[in-house]
């Protein structure tokens, strides 16, 4: 059923959005890792409903709780099995849709691929799953020693950061509720998110991620190239519809000559459209990515839908939910990018003798 994310550093998350907890086991992990748990618990805290008023007020603490696979702030080497306790979830915010169907979210094909639905907060299709990733990303990101990756917003509906990545400080994007590294736009696009909502609808936007200090070598030159994988990765992420790294679409109005990444005599390149990746492995230039968001689904309006029996029916949003994702999609983006270059690591161990 596609709930195991990797192929060495693996994750399954099981729980669903109203139901007494969510989880993970994670395999692969090597022994003898020393985990901050502090630091995996502030990357949960990044993503958790509740901690801004342009987010999703459901109140949940989402402190985590490890039950096997570490022994003395060490790691065993065996599953390392956690969980994240539902404290708040307002299930009868969802009577209203018990029979019928919201646009744009999974009701209606789970309905037909299952026979049945937990229709309490969209069940194992909700984006609560994601803080399972958060926590699994987390113990990654510690075992990449060394390597930085940095999530941030980039647009937020039609209000974008106009400015280059690396004309910026990435730290600032923790210092305000959207997670824009420039005041100023962060600024303007908090603005927007909140007359979105009080208007009952929602908007969608884009995170950028910067991964730096990446070993060269890392990815697999057919199927699992490391770009195939981090698109995946970023794809399997509620609401995203659109992944594009290094030069992405706009390399297509270059010419070769425009485009080609020249040597230094380091084995470094001059310019970096090929966004750290060549031949699907990374070649220790940074790699950078967009991920697109669309709108979150639930507006809270009234709209036309159809019921189980195919009538069309009036229906509106009820509850507490994002008007905007991408604020909370930040430490989402990071784990699932970790997760993807820990693999690859542990992989690459075997590619020579």
């Amino acid at each position: 059923m596609g709930n195991t994310f990797g192929r060495l550093f693996r994750l399954t998350t099981f729980g669903e959005s109203h139901g007494p907890a969510i989880g993970g086991i994670l395999e692969g992990c090597p022994a003898g890792l020393s985990l901050d748990m502090d630091a995996i618990q502030l990357d949960l805290d990044r993503r958790r409903p509740g901690q801004s008023a342009i987010v999703t007020q459901r109140k949940e603490s989402d402190k985590v709780s490890f039950l096997s696979g570490i022994f003395e702030g060490k790691t065993t080497g065996t599953p390392i099995g956690f969980q994240i306790q539902n404290d708040n979830p307002k299930s009868k915010d969802y009577d209203h849709i018990k029979k019928t169907y919201r646009p744009s979210h999974a009701d209606f094909v789970y309905d037909k691929k299952y026979g049945d639905r937990d229709y309490r907060g969209g069940g194992r299709s909700s984006a609560r799953e994601t803080a399972c990733r958060v926590v699994a990303g987390g113990i990654a990101k510690q075992l990449l020693s060394g390597v930085s990756i940095q999530a941030f917003v980039t647009q937020a509906g039609d209000i974008s950061l106009e400015k280059k990545w690396d004309s910026l400080d990435l730290q600032e994007s923790e210092k305000n509720p959207v997670r824009c590294p420039d005041p100023t736009t962060a600024k303007a696009m908090e603005t927007h998110i909140k007359e979105v909502r009080k208007k009952g609808d929602t908007i969608g936007g884009v995170v950028g991620c910067l991964i730096k200090n990446v070993p060269i070598g890392l990815g697999e030159p057919v199927f699992d190239k490391l770009h195939a994988q981090l698109g995946k990765a970023m794809l399997s992420i509620n609401a995203v519809k659109g992944f594009e790294f290094g030069s992405g679409f706009g390399g297509t109005r270059m010419k070769g000559s425009e485009h080609n990444d020249s040597y230094n005599s380091d084995g470094s390149t001059q310019t970096n459209f090929s966004g750290g990746i060549q031949g699907g492995i990374s070649n220790g230039m940074d790699i950078y990515f967009n991920v697109a968001f669309k709108p979150v689904a639930t507006i809270l309006q009234e709209y036309e839908t159809i019921d189980k029996e195919g009538n069309k029916v009036k229906a509106q949003g009820k509850g507490r939910h994002d008007p905007c994702v991408v604020p909370r999609a930040v430490p989402i983006v990071e784990a699932m990018a970790a997760l993807v270059l820990a693999d690859f690591a542990l992989l690459n161990r075997s590619s020579r003798i």
